[in-house]
């Protein structure tokens, strides 16, 4: 999985004064925990999120927070209510042999025959939820759509990865290709 960098200086003070003075000076008041020590209060810039925040794929993080290096993936963010800025941060430390939970995207591989009969391919679920070792969790979920017909689709059981458990619901529908009036009116004039 892709790795982004960030770096942070411990926060001396905890509390609302302080957090606010920090969002002042363009920082985000920040927190790693799920280590082996006790909770890491820190700081980083707004700036750093954008890699993190303003895309579809899933990253680890690595973390550089006054010299020491940890490995984490962002838990939970807060977001100002009209600014959208980011308020406040969670990270959750990455032990290597400890199961994480985490959002993964999913991405279509093949072209569906119904899609070239005029039907609509539709991805229901966008990111599936899956357990697992770190090492083990993919970039993406890769989808084969190449058999899909007009009103089939893939459903979460049918999802199988590797030493990874998917947690979405298994009768749920990841993928699927909608029926159109262009598909139903080319239907009958193919018998």
């Amino acid at each position: 999985m892709k790795t982004v960098s960030m770096s942070g200086s411990l926060r001396e003070n905890v509390g609302k004064k302080d957090a606010k003075k920090l969002r002042k000076s363009e920082l985000v008041p920040c927190v790693l925990y799920g280590g082996k020590q006790e909770q890491i209060r820190f700081s980083v810039g707004q700036k750093d999120f954008k890699p993190l925040l303003f895309t579809p794929d899933t990253h680890f993080v690595e973390l550089t927070i006054d010299g020491k290096i940890y490995q984490a993936v962002l838990q939970e963010v807060q977001y100002h209510p009209v600014s959208d800025a980011v308020l406040h941060a969670d990270f959750l430390q990455i032990i290597d042999d400890k199961p994480i939970t985490i959002s993964v995207p999913v991405r279509t591989n093949g072209v569906a025959p119904g899609v070239l009969q005029g039907g609509k391919l539709e991805i229901k679920i966008r990111k599936m939820k899956l357990r697992g070792l770190p090492a083990a969790i993919p970039q993406y979920v890769d989808i084969d759509i190449s058999s899909l017909e007009i009103a089939q689709g893939v459903k979460v059981e049918e999802v199988a990865i590797d030493n990874v458990e998917v947690l979405n619901v298994k009768t749920s529908i990841v993928v699927w290709v909608k029926p159109t009036r262009n598909s139903a009116k080319a239907a009958p004039a193919e018998k």
